[in-house]
């Protein structure tokens, strides 16, 4: 593991809960213009330049259904994701300093996500985009 201490690259999402995702997605479209698809609950915006991974730089806006664990238990309406470039570097270094950290890590064509838990109770996604970005 690299000595180096890790710190986040950027704001990888932004994710909330709606009671209709679709049409909430539809009326920020209309609304405001977010790049939401027809009937996409999410967006992806293109930030100039690459991330530390050379990556093209992209933040998701995404709604999710009311009922969703994702964001974990209890009441939160949103959840915040953050980049990084070395995931288990990172959540290392969170649990070292006795941050409540999820013991499970999601692989997917979109990259390597974790989970931790602020002290005041609020779940953050970290994120590590995939090599050559998406």
């Amino acid at each position: 593991m690299n000595d180096k201490r890790q710190a986040v690259t950027g704001i990888g999402g932004v994710f909330f809960k709606a009671r209709d995702p679709k049409a909430l997605a539809a009326w920020y479209r209309t609304s405001l213009g977010v790049p939401a698809g027809d009937g996409e609950t999410h967006a992806v915006f293109t930030v100039q330049g690459p991330d530390a991974t050379g990556a093209p730089t992209v933040t998701v806006w995404s709604t999710f259904p009311a009922q969703t664990d994702y964001f974990g238990p209890g009441p939160a309406g949103h959840m915040i994701n953050y980049r990084v470039t070395d995931l288990d570097q990172m959540l290392a270094q969170l649990r070292a300093a006795g941050t409540s950290v999820d013991d499970r890590i999601e692989e997917s064509e979109f990259g390597r996500f974790g989970w931790a838990t602020d002290p005041e109770g609020n779940r953050f996604e970290l994120w590590q985009p995939p090599s050559g970005g998406l």
